[in-house]
């Protein structure tokens, strides 16, 4: 009995079909369905994201959530602050010396526990003896043969530097790997550069086919002069939180001690900042061109209504400079 030939004719029609239809960049507005919700957190080096996450974690934990943090930048200083300034072993380093002495890397050798919360720092190279980025690619490589996609939690909590937004540290937005991007700002011209980037970052990873979206804004340091607050809103995303610049949140900071707790008057905070991270849903950012950015702030202090003067090849030639002739014939009588 000769094999029946499959009729391919409707197959190839339907892909015909499909190839026509025009890709949409929609951001679903629903809430995400996943049982975990993994959120990467970015923002200018300095700007105050390892504060604002080791309290928000520790309030998610406060609340009955089970929650994970990761910290995603080679300075590791995520934990610290949840640690009370105690650095906990990085997923990098202890990686390379279970490596040298033959022993497979355990999960009580990086992730340590603190008020309900499970934290882990994946780390770095050294000063100039590698990339960032790769670091943070084999960290994530690692976790995943710990079983990262087996754990159970409510919420993954990734904190990355942002004046990067590339290689490794673009990971969560490139590869899918995060639902919800947060941005932690304040009202400064280069912690909003950053934001900015990482909208423009989240649109091209969209129009290349990605889905991960940016559910809001931190205001960090807030002193009320309203940039961050125009920002957002010209950006077309919500602010979660205005986190204000006080002084005692600055010493309790310094000193290591955790205000994400309903133990503190900061608590009611961090609580509403809980729950609107929860909730936000992942949008589709509209990011500024350089002069829009600029246009948030008064001219005088960023340069605004500076006008370019181009320069002149005898500008660059200096003391070298040598007057040539023109070629061009002037008619006077003419």
């Amino acid at each position: 009995m000769k094999d029946e030939v499959p009729n391919l004719k409707d197959f190839d029609q339907r892909l015909r079909d499909e190839a026509a239809q025009e890709p949409t960049l929609e951001v679903p507005a629903e809430e995400p369905t996943k049982h975990t919700q993994i959120i990467a957190i970015y923002g200018k080096g300095g700007i105050g994201k390892s504060f604002t996450l080791a309290n928000l974690s520790h309030m998610m934990a406060e609340q009955g959530k089970r929650v994970l943090l990761i910290g995603c930048d080679p300075k590791s200083d995520t934990t610290s602050l949840l640690f009370g300034g105690k650095a906990c072993p990085t997923i990098i380093e202890t990686s390379t010396k279970k490596k040298l002495a033959g022993e497979e890397v355990k999960i009580g050798d990086v992730c340590f526990k603190r008020g309900g919360v499970f934290a882990m720092e994946l780390g770095g190279p050294e000063v100039g003896r590698g990339c960032g980025g790769r670091g943070i690619i084999h960290g994530f490589e690692l976790l995943e043969k710990l079983g990262f996609h087996d754990w159970d939690f409510d919420y993954v909590l990734l904190d990355f530097l942002g004046d990067v937004v590339c290689g490794g540290f673009g990971l969560p937005i490139a590869r899918d790997m995060a639902q919800k991007v947060i941005v932690v700002g304040s009202n400064d011209l280069q912690s909003l550069y950053v934001a900015n980037n990482v909208c423009s970052a989240v649109q091209y990873f969209r129009k290349m086919g990605g889905n991960v979206g940016v559910a809001g804004m931190v205001i960090n340091k807030d002193d009320g002069t309203g940039q961050a607050q125009a920002f957002a809103k010209s950006v077309d995303i919500p602010v979660l939180a205005s986190i204000p610049a006080d002084d005692d949140l600055r010493r309790k900071s310094a000193s290591y001690e955790i205000v994400g707790t309903n133990a503190t008057q900061w608590g009611a905070l961090f609580a509403e900042l809980a729950e609107n991270v929860a909730g936000a849903p992942p949008t589709h950012p509209t990011p500024l061109s350089q002069d829009g950015l600029l246009g948030l702030f008064d001219g005088k202090d960023t340069g605004a209504d500076f006008v370019l003067e181009p320069a002149t090849d005898q500008d660059m030639r200096g003391k070298n400079a040598v007057v040539k002739e023109s070629l061009e014939v002037i008619y006077d009588d003419a």
